[in-house]
This record gives structure tokens, C-alpha cells and sequence, in this order.
């Protein structure tokens, strides 16, 4: 088996499994290999993987199936992230062409399974339970130079029934605030204006390892510190988790957005029960209340399931009701479909896919009517906007404090800057804009 000189990587799925892939394109271009932009052109392709949903997984099958039918230049073929884990060996048998397996625990071991499949012409697996070993954060390759995901804890305690994360991800590992500082104040230093915190629940960070002495909202008073760093997001976040400290963090910290990705489900407690998410619609709609009164202008997403295995038409009316409370202005809306390994997965999935679509759409309409009146709501308002790019029609666009997307008229050389922009309409869902001031 010859050595691999060039390389690519496709990603599916979370903004972790996208660092992951940084990561992984840190390493293997510190080995001397070259990234290329098609597959057809790579002595390796890895592709790394998600299981989240079913149709995920479909996709990512029918790809590698199609490899081994297809396949021209005998390269490399790795297969990397949660479905690693997931399926295991049995990836080999539905896939005998594939060479190497590597969860998403392993990434570290990039090079080393390398060498083995190179040395031996053996497949090779690696899909460790648990998260043990530092990865090289400072030498990730980023395409992005402005904005960074920054990895804080991996992993998962909360069991939710219909989730495969615990399983693939293995439980909570947090990264020792001082690591994470400095590739912040790395970041700022090679020109970075936002970081994302990363983590299946990043609100639990710091609790599995209490001799750290630092919890969320204490490692978000140091990253404000950092000069550079203008902006700091994160996500994704469990509302059990969500405390009045980091809503006190939010409102007094200049750099953290005010933006918090406030996961629902479903707004019946009988299926919340079911899911296993431990807290009721109340307590949810208490904390909702409480982000609220603390600060005024933060913006609420959130993600819903439907047609959870016995859900009636009834727990659907009370989703839909609390999503109309609750005027979320991002929402990421699902219908469920089954995770093998997964709890729920001994139960029916009884409720027919026409009656799961139907109950989407209903709640999309409500969205889609939600948020029409809050962008009525900002038009001659002033949004802070970090300018990120010029798109196809030669406006400059980015993102507000609060996630809307936001195009205006204006030099490249702004690219890089924070700008107040003044909104005086908007096409679908992005704001436009003039009158860009420094604020």
C-alpha cells in the first residue's frame, strides 16, 4: 500500500464533528500531506461521520458503498466520528473495501492508525469508550479566520432516551480551563474576533472535575478577559444546566453574545418524562422567564422533536403552545426517527410518518410566523454586525449579536470589523442594511 500524499475529508453532521475534522487536517497536514478539494484527486479520503439522525447515516452508507464499487486510485479510506463508534467491526463487514475505523475518542490516533494500515495492509480500528487523551488544539487548521469553535468538554451524562451521543461520545470529559484559555489567547493573537464554545452540554462544564474550581459561567469571566476576542458564543446547552450565574454572565460580560440556545423537546411533561430530559415545561418556561428579566434583549433558540413514540395530538397541541409562548427566534424542528442503542429504541415508533410531517409543518408555519414579526420588529433598529464576507452580489455580510444574518453595502477592507448597520428591510431571512459606524 503506497504512501498517501494527498488527502481529503468530508464532514457530517454538529460544529463538533466539523472541529474534529480541523483537527484531523492539523495533523495529517503536519505529516506533509496535501488537502485537495476533490475526492477523485485523494491518495485518503476520510469521512467523518455522524449518527445523530437516521437519514445521516443513510447518506454516509450509500457513500462508502458506492466507493467500493466505484473506486479508481486505490486510495485510503478511513471512516471517523460518531457512527465510528456506533457501528464498530460491523462497518467492516457491510464495507470490506474501508481501512481503517477511528471514534471519536481516537482522533489523536490519526497518525498512528496510519501507519499500521500503511505497514500491515491490515484494517484498523480504534473506538475508545471514553475521552482520555489531549488533542493538539493549537495546530488545528481552520478555514475560517475570524471565527473559531473551541472545544471545552466532550461527551455526555444526561441519557436522553432518543440520543445516541452518550454512546458514542462516552461521558463528560472537561478540558482544564488553563488549555483553553491558551488557545484563545492564541486565537486572538492570529486575528480571531468570535469563539464558540463546544460541548454536548457546555453548561456542565467544569462539574465532573470540581478540583478545576471552575465551572461555566467562571470560565467565561476569564475568556472576557482575553484582549482580541470580541465576541464569544456558545452551545449546545441543557436547561437543566442553565443557571442563574451564567445568566448574570451574559448580561455583565461585553464579549458573550446574547444569544442562548434554550433546547425544549417537547412541551408535554408526559413525553419530556419519556425523553428523559428531567425538568418540566414549567421549569422551563421559569428559566426562560428568568434569561429574560435578566437580560432584556437575549434571543432564544431552541431544538423540538415530534412524533415521539406515543405522542398524542394533544402533547403535540401543548409543543406547539409553549413554542407560541415562547417566541423562539431559532428553532431547529425534527420529526424522530429511532437510534439503534438508544432507550427509546424498545419502543413502537407508532406514529405514521404523514402524521409526524404534518405536526412539523404545523409548528414551521408557527415559526416562520414568529419570526416575521420579530424582523418587522428590528427593521430601523441598529444591529452590531462582525463583517465576515462579501456574497455573491458583492455585499458585505456576517452575523449580529444575536445570530441574525445581516448583508449591507460596503468596502472588503471592512472585512473583520464590528459594525453598527442600521436595518431598513430583509429578503427571506437575512437583514438589509446601511450606514455601517463603528460602534
Amino acid at each position: 500500500m503506497r504512501d498517501p500524499k494527498t488527502f481529503y475529508v468530508r464532514t457530517y453532521g454538529c460544529q463538533m464533528n466539523e472541529l474534529d475534522t480541523e483537527i484531523m487536517i492539523g495533523q495529517l497536514e503536519n505529516r506533509g500531506l496535501s488537502r485537495v478539494a476533490e475526492e477523485e484527486n485523494a491518495d485518503l479520503l476520510i469521512f467523518n461521520t455522524c449518527s445523530i439522525r437516521d437519514l445521516a447515516e443513510r447518506k454516509v452508507m450509500g457513500k462508502l458503498g458506492l466507493l467500493g464499487k466505484h473506486q479508481q486510485n486505490n486510495a485510503i479510506i478511513g471512516v471517523t466520528g460518531c457512527m465510528a463508534n456506533a457501528k464498530k467491526e460491523t462497518l467492516f463487514q457491510k464495507l470490506p473495501h474501508i481501512d481503517f475505523i477511528l471514534g471519536t475518542n481516537n482522533i489523536h490516533d490519526l497518525n498512528n492508525v496510519l501507519d499500521e494500515v500503511l505497514s500491515t495492509g491490515q484494517q484498523s480500528i480504534r473506538t475508545d469508550d471514553q475521552f482520555t487523551h489531549e488533542l493538539d488544539y493549537l495546530n488545528t487548521k481552520r478555514d475560517d479566520k475570524l471565527k473559531a469553535n473551541v472545544s471545552i468538554i466532550r461527551g455526555c451524562d444526561k441519557f436522553c432516551t432518543y440520543c445516541v451521543v452518550p454512546y458514542t461520545r462516552g461521558q463528560e470529559v472537561s478540558r482544564t480551563p488553563s488549555s483553553i484559555i491558551e488557545e484563545c489567547k492564541h486565537l486572538a493573537h492570529t486575528g480571531y474576533k468570535e469563539i464558540s464554545l463546544l460541548g454536548q452540554n457546555v453548561n456542565s462544564y467544569g462539574k465532573d472535575k470540581p478540583e478545576l474550581n471552575c465551572l461555566f459561567h467562571d470560565l467565561l469571566y476569564e475568556l472576557d478577559k482575553i484582549p482580541g476576542i470580541e465576541r464569544i458564543r456558545f452551545l449546545t446547552s441543557h436547561p437543566v444546566d442553565i443557571t442563574l450565574e451564567l445568566m448574570e454572565a451574559i448580561r455583565d460580560l461585553k464579549s458573550v453574545c446574547e444569544f442562548v440556545h434554550f433546547p425544549l423537546q417537547a412541551g408535554s411533561n408526559r413525553i419530556l418524562k419519556k425523553m428523559h430530559r428531567i425538568y418540566t415545561v414549567e421549569q422551563y418556561i421559569e428559566k426562560v422567564q428568568m434569561l429574560r428579566s435578566i437580560v432584556p434583549n437575549v434571543s432564544i433558540g431552541t431544538d423540538i422533536i415530534v412524533g415521539f413514540p406515543t405522542e398524542t395530538e394533544e402533547d403535540f397541541l401543548e409543543t406547539y403552545n409553549v413554542m407560541k409562548e415562547m417566541q423562539h427566534s431559532v428553532a431547529f424542528l425534527y420529526t424522530y426517527s429511532p437510534r439503534k442503542g438508544t432507550p427509546a429504541m424498545r419502543w413502537s415508533d407508532d406514529i405514521p410518518e404523514h402524521v409526524k410531517d404534518d405536526r412539523l409543518q404545523r409548528l414551521t408555519h408557527l415559526h416562520n410566523e414568529i419570526t416575521a414579526k420579530q424582523r418587522q420588529n428590528l427593521l430601523g433598529t441598529s444591529l452590531e454586525v462582525l463583517v465576515e464576507s462579501v456574497n455573491e452580489k458583492g455585499f458585505l455580510k456576517g452575523r449580529s449579536r444575536c445570530w441574525e444574518k445581516v448583508a449591507f453595502t460596503g468596502s472588503p477592507d471592512l472585512i473583520g470589523s464590528l459594525l453598527n448597520v442600521t436595518i431598513h428591510s430583509y429578503s427571506h431571512q437575512t437583514f438589509l442594511g446601511k450606514g455601517a459606524l463603528p460602534p
